[in-house]
């Protein structure tokens, strides 16, 4: 049998589900995280479902909500916990990538520091209550509200050949085409500081300009299931793999002036290098500043708001990985 899955005051006995919420101290505030755990009549591994990272990312919180709704305790081999809203400052309050708590990007500093900011301090509770003790990872994002975004499947490459061929297998299984690869698990994104404690982990980008589609939604939802069949946590018949095609990042567009942007792009759009891709106009004197691309490859989210100040990120663009002969 399984065992009792708690996290703070929640709690789930072998074949029940709970819901609720558990209080994150930060200092200077607590926040209260909403929870799912679903916790399975059947042995099996545990697996963390994330959304809500970011502010202004609806996708993945609309697909996680319906998620926690859907799964049933009788079904499961083993564990599910669902976490729908991660950070509740930026999704409630700021609807942007930063908390409005300190200006800081929760997703640049996993696994986060008890004792730093309220944003760092949320990053290490998150890390510590729901991360610690996973068998696997899936963080949900989407195109915020300014962003436009061609859906992807990411994860870290670690160099553990048995870790990085779990993760490929769930990347896999989720229906998404397009896998892009890091080259190492570096930096401060949750799944790379999952990835560097030996968890198999995915970041999923489904949906873009914050929009609430609700087909979109239900898509995630499938791959999400397809995901828990491929890890053995439900029995859904045939375990489907998807052919997918690799790709690493190659570079980055950032502005370099103040000003108002017209892009001249779309997300899932293949660009040379020194292509213009769009311009900034100094609203005061009406000079353009045209944006070039550095490198050649597809661009998979860009910038799609009006104003931008220097180091803004414009777009994002990735080049088949070595190797990958699907491109």
């Amino acid at each position: 049998m399984t065992s009792t899955l708690s996290i703070g005051t929640l709690h789930a006995e072998p074949g029940t589900k709970t819901r609720g919420t558990v209080p994150a101290d930060l200092g200077t505030l607590t926040v209260d995280i909403p929870l799912t755990l679903v916790n399975g009549a059947h042995p099996g591994p545990r697996v963390l479902i994330t959304a809500g990272v970011h502010g202004g990312e609806f996708t993945g919180i609309d697909a996680a909500t319906r998620l926690a709704a859907l799964l049933e305790p009788g079904e499961l081999h083993g564990q599910v916990i669902v976490c729908p809203v991660a950070n509740p400052p930026a999704v409630y309050q700021g609807r942007l990538g930063v908390s409005p708590l300190d200006g800081v990007n929760i997703n640049r500093v996993f696994p986060g520091d008890p004792d730093g900011s309220p944003t760092e301090r949320l990053a290490a509770w998150l890390f510590t209550h729901l991360l610690d003790g996973a068998d696997a990872y899936v963080d949900l994002h989407s195109g915020g509200i300014d962003e436009v975004l061609d859906d992807f499947v990411g994860y870290r490459l670690t160099g553990d050949p048995q870790l990085d061929a779990k993760t490929a297998d769930m990347a896999s299984a989720l229906g998404i085409e397009d896998v892009i690869l890091g080259l190492n698990a570096e930096g401060g994104n949750s799944h790379a500081a999952a990835a560097r404690q030996g968890i198999p982990a995915i970041l999923v980008e489904t949906g873009q300009l914050g929009e609430r589609d609700a087909e979109t939604a239900r898509r995630l939802v499938t791959g999400l299931y397809g995901v828990l069949s491929r890890l053995g946590v439900l029995d859904t018949g045939p375990k489907a793999t998807t052919a997918v095609r690799d790709w690493v990042w190659a570079a980055g567009v950032t502005a370099e002036t103040t000003g108002l942007w017209y892009p001249e792009f779309t997300a899932g759009d293949d660009v040379t290098e020194g292509q213009v891709i769009g311009h900034v106009v100094d609203p005061a004197d009406g000079q353009e500043h045209k944006v070039h691309t550095p490198a050649t490859g597809r661009i998979f989210y860009g910038m799609r708001g009006l104003t931008v100040a220097p180091g803004a990120e414009l777009a994002a663009i990735a080049v088949p990985a070595p190797g990958d002969s699907a491109h």
